[in-house]
């Protein structure tokens, strides 16, 4: 299918929290028809090999290219970490992962040239967000931090209260005071406890969210390849999922911010 301004950018998670990422690309490119592929029958990518997530990418791409797409966003953090390189040099459009955004944006914003990043294990565990901080400018201090729970606390809804209150201290009241001055949320459930995160890491540590990052690349690659879909018309939002769709669209909703009527459930089997 041939690909124009008019048709869709393309995302893909291993479940709903690439929908973070969904909910920047449309607040930023409102005019954009968008698919949503969220592998939920092999969720989480973080506990598989870089093989196997390199894999699973390609097959998620292939199913979005095949139906139109103008853009891939890699929506995944471990994907983006892994896969990415695989992605680029077998897809004939352009590919945005979400760690580079959100690692340059922190170095855009870094007062000091102390950044933090929290992440799942298996992200941090990568080392993606340390080596694009360390390689995008001299004598920055990153300090990386896996704080697993927030992921359930997200999907659950504990999005304030005493719960998610004391994890986050527990995984972040050393930030400050050990030179943080700005921080990563380098996973895509973070933003729903933004305000917790906040509170913990005190008002001289600046939040940035790779979502937000990411949006913002690819508006301005889409303006540099005149992309751009054109005003006036309604976008449409079409979601896929490779297991059932029921919980995908009670708790998507949260993470969207908006409603999602339906999903369709697809096979990728290899």
């Amino acid at each position: 299918m041939r690909q124009g301004s008019h048709s869709p950018i393309g995302v893909f998670d291993s479940g709903v929290g690439g929908l973070t990422v969904l909910k920047a690309l449309m607040s930023h490119l409102p005019h954009e028809s968008t698919l949503y592929l969220g592998d939920t029958a092999r969720v989480p990518y973080g506990t598989k090999s870089g093989e196997v997530v390199t894999r699973y990418s390609l097959k998620n791409a292939e199913f979005l290219l095949e139906r139109g797409i103008k853009l891939l966003v890699v929506a995944c953090n471990t994907a983006s970490a892994v896969a990415l390189p695989a992605l680029s040099a077998a897809l004939p459009v352009p590919v945005v992962g979400v760690i580079a955004p959100g690692a340059r944006a922190a170095l855009r914003r870094t007062r000091g040239g102390g950044v933090g990043v929290i992440g799942t294990p298996g992200t941090i565990r990568s080392g993606a967000y340390q080596r694009e901080l360390e390689a995008g400018a001299e004598g920055v201090k990153v300090k990386a931090r896996a704080c697993p729970l927030f992921v359930p606390l997200a999907e659950e809804g504990w999005l304030g209260g005493d719960v998610p209150r004391l994890v986050a201290r527990e995984y972040l009241a050393d930030f400050a005071r050990s030179g943080v001055d700005t921080l990563v949320l380098g996973c895509t459930h973070y933003p729903l406890l933004k305000e917790v995160i906040a509170e913990a890491v005190g008002p001289q540590v600046e939040l940035v969210d790779s979502a937000e990052a990411t949006a913002e690349v690819v508006a301005s690659l889409l303006e540099e390849q005149m992309l751009l879909a054109p005003g006036g018309g309604t976008p449409a939002h079409h979601y896929f999922v490779t297991d059932v769709p029921e919980r995908f669209v009670e708790v998507g909703a949260r993470f969207l911010g908006r409603p999602i009527h339906a999903a369709e459930q697809v096979d990728l089997s290899f």
